[in-house]
């Protein structure tokens, strides 16, 4: 099954909605959950499902994305015909960067062409989650669909980004439409135990996938070659009358994976905040911890994390309830649920509360910070106050719906 299944995962997306944390990265390489990548969720999953011959498709500020690839991707054994490559726009086709998720997919059909798969699996490269791919290819084999979509039950409005799914008999699929955001006395909405989502993932039989290229490419030979496409509203809607198009239900007892049933398109900030926090509860919605599906990332050789007493005051550094990566100190400070990536200092006295705070930030003696995100490297000023005063935040830093205070930089006051 490993060889028959070529995976493309979609790293293109912008992250609009999660600026400014995308202005120097891609969403893919957004950092996620104390020490990972957001890619690496999606990565791990392929890992673990056997799937090892996988395409990430790049554009947007990928530098740091090729990086992570590079450093904590290059595992796979090209001698058993495994591998991970980023494939930035290669232009065969036309002059153009990629328009969007199928022109992405069409742009690189040499690939696909050239690929023994039967398979092709589509995945996007922006969402947290955990998944057993491999049931998804067996549920496909078994049902002989042309096309495969993953779906997940939601309650209340879901996700603003993902198409809504209606089922016919058999599970197999009625009709894709766009998600309703506010069905407040819309009759036709359906019943929230009854509504399904899509979730970024894809499979296609290959040679219906190039047969479905085929039928695009004179849209293409008219001009229209920089329109983007919805793989599930364009493209894979309009099939459900015509071909066998199933749905997969996200989180079937069958698979390796414990089903935790998370998945979160981190879709703003607000989102990548809670996503985070959320982690912090006592019994967190996504699992981290099982032990036999790990999520793999790059790690810096860093020392422990420690607590030690502060230089001026002697008192001892504390930490509650929070995650501490590694090579992290707590100088006589104290941090409270917040979440701490590499090499991060907390010095003498400083206050961390309900904050994420990127690879290498110090934070300095007597600062105060509240539901805060601060960009890696950043050095926050002695005795210095964010998020405490939000009408006097906005003056200088990005501040989400939610009060979310976003610092990248800190200038002299």
């Amino acid at each position: 099954m490993a060889a028959d299944t070529l995976i493309l995962i979609l790293a293109i997306d912008r992250g609009a909605g999660l600026e400014p944390l995308t202005e120097q990265r891609t969403k893919a390489a957004v950092p996620v959950a104390g020490k990972f990548r957001v890619i690496d969720f999606t990565l791990a999953n392929c890992l673990h499902s056997g799937l090892r011959q996988v395409l990430v498709l790049t554009q947007y500020k990928s530098h740091s994305l090729h990086k992570h690839l590079r450093d904590g991707w290059s595992i796979f054994n090209p001698e058993l015909a495994e591998f991970i490559t980023p494939v930035p726009p290669q232009m065969r086709e036309s002059q153009e960067w990629y328009a969007g998720p199928f022109d992405a997919i069409r742009q690189n059909r040499y690939l696909i062409e050239r690929s023994q798969a039967r398979q092709i699996l589509v995945l996007d490269g922006g969402c947290v989650y955990r998944m057993d791919y491999a049931e998804l290819v067996r549920a496909h084999r078994e049902c002989g669909a042309e096309v495969t979509v993953a779906v997940r039950a939601v309650t209340g409005q879901g996700s603003a980004t993902q198409a809504q799914v209606e089922l016919a008999e058999s599970d197999r699929i009625g009709a894709i439409r766009r998600p309703v955001v506010d069905d407040e006395g819309d009759e036709s909405a359906p019943a929230e135990a009854d509504r399904l989502q899509t979730m970024g993932v894809y499979l296609f039989d290959r040679r219906f996938l190039l047969d479905e290229m085929r039928r695009h490419d004179q849209a293409h030979r008219d001009g229209r070659a920089g329109e983007d496409c919805n793989l599930a509203l364009d493209i894979i809607a309009p099939l459900t009358h015509s071909a066998r198009v199933m749905a997969y239900r996200f989180g079937q007892q069958r698979g390796r994976v414990t089903p935790d049933r998370y998945w979160c398109d981190l879709a703003t900030v607000d989102d990548y905040y809670q996503a985070n926090m959320a982690l912090l509860r006592t019994d967190p919605p996504l699992d981290l911890y099982q032990a036999d599906w790990t999520i793999h990332t790059y790690q810096g050789q860093y020392p422990p994390a420690r607590t030690v007493p502060g230089r001026t005051s002697g008192n001892e550094g504390i930490f509650v309830n929070s995650m501490l990566a590694a090579g992290s100190v707590i100088s006589g400070g104290g941090v409270n649920h917040s979440i701490l990536f590499p090499r991060v200092r907390v010095n003498d006295g400083a206050i961390v509360e309900s904050s994420i705070l990127f690879n290498g930030v110090v934070v300095g003696e007597g600062a105060h910070l509240r539901n805060c995100i601060i960009e890696k490297d950043v050095e926050i000023p002695a005795q210095s106050q964010i998020g405490l005063n939000l009408k006097a935040d906005r003056e200088r830093f990005y501040v989400s719906e939610q009060g979310v205070v976003v610092v990248t930089r800190v200038d002299p006051v």
